[in-house]
């Protein structure tokens, strides 16, 4: 007696292959979407700590901001006398890794200015920028892309009026520093991001916002321009966003950031 062999035919196996297509197209957007905010609940989670940081620090120190730094590369991050605002921070973390953010992938500067570091928080040991007004200025120690600063500023805690609106760090990349951003002004000329080379610092991190730490130690995550605006940058409580005709950006962002 012979048996007759089953098997899909090809139709059949191309209606399959068509079915798991359109599975895969509805579900990989979903995935890319929780793996996105679980990012941002692992960023969250260390920008809440350099927070807790930064209030340790100033309850050790009198209530006087840590000495600014920024963007030193000379040497890098990592390295025998780098110096940046989070090694003064060091000491009130568990670990160097929460000034890491999961979204630090870098940018056109930072690839040029330390080949191969890939990220900000390893070129210059932080995902995040220090507001630069808020902290204190000591002179020819204070620095900013291995540039020292030739005045003296201290800033206590106790004079900044609005603690709880005011920024001591943000996320170094915000999608609206984008140039394709629609609002008032050019992204170029209002956040100094995303320009002609050489001065092109702009990457997409996080296409929906980014992590601010404010200086009364709380953290959050701000998703519109019109919000980061309206962040204070000083003491005295100037707004980000606040007409300024000094600065290059003509706002205090351009003064304080």
């Amino acid at each position: 007696m012979r048996t007759r062999t089953t098997g899909f035919t090809l139709i059949e196996l191309l209606v399959v292959i068509a079915i798991i297509a359109i599975l895969a197209a509805i579900l990989f957007p979903v995935f890319t979407q929780a793996k996105a905010a679980a990012k941002r609940v692992t960023c969250m989670s260390g920008a809440r700590q350099v927070g807790m940081a930064l209030k340790m620090y100033l309850s050790d120190f009198g209530d006087a901001m840590p000495i600014f730094y920024a963007y030193n590369s000379q040497p890098p991050a990592g390295q025998p006398g780098h110096k940046g605002i989070e090694v003064l921070l060091f000491p009130y973390c568990k670990s160097e890794e929460v000034f890491r953010s999961t979204f630090d992938v870098g940018g056109p500067y930072t690839d040029l200015d330390v080949p191969g570091a890939g990220s900000y928080w390893k070129a210059y040991g932080s995902s995040y920028r220090f507001t630069q007004c808020i902290y204190t200025i000591a002179a020819f120690e204070s620095s900013q892309n291995n540039v020292l600063y030739d005045f003296d500023r201290v800033v206590f805690e106790t004079q900044i009026e609005y603690p709880a609106e005011t920024r001591a760090m943000r996320l170094e990349m915000f999608p609206f520093f984008k140039r394709t951003f629609v609002g008032p002004g050019d992204a170029c000329e209002r956040y100094g991001y995303d320009c002609d080379p050489p001065y092109d610092y702009f990457r997409m991190w996080d296409t929906v916002g980014g992590r601010v730490i404010f200086v009364d130690g709380h953290a959050k995550n701000l998703t519109g321009a019109g919000r980061f605006d309206d962040t204070r940058v000083d003491p005295e409580g100037h707004r980000s966003g606040e007409p300024n005709a000094g600065s290059w950006s003509g706002t205090w962002y351009g003064v304080c950031d």
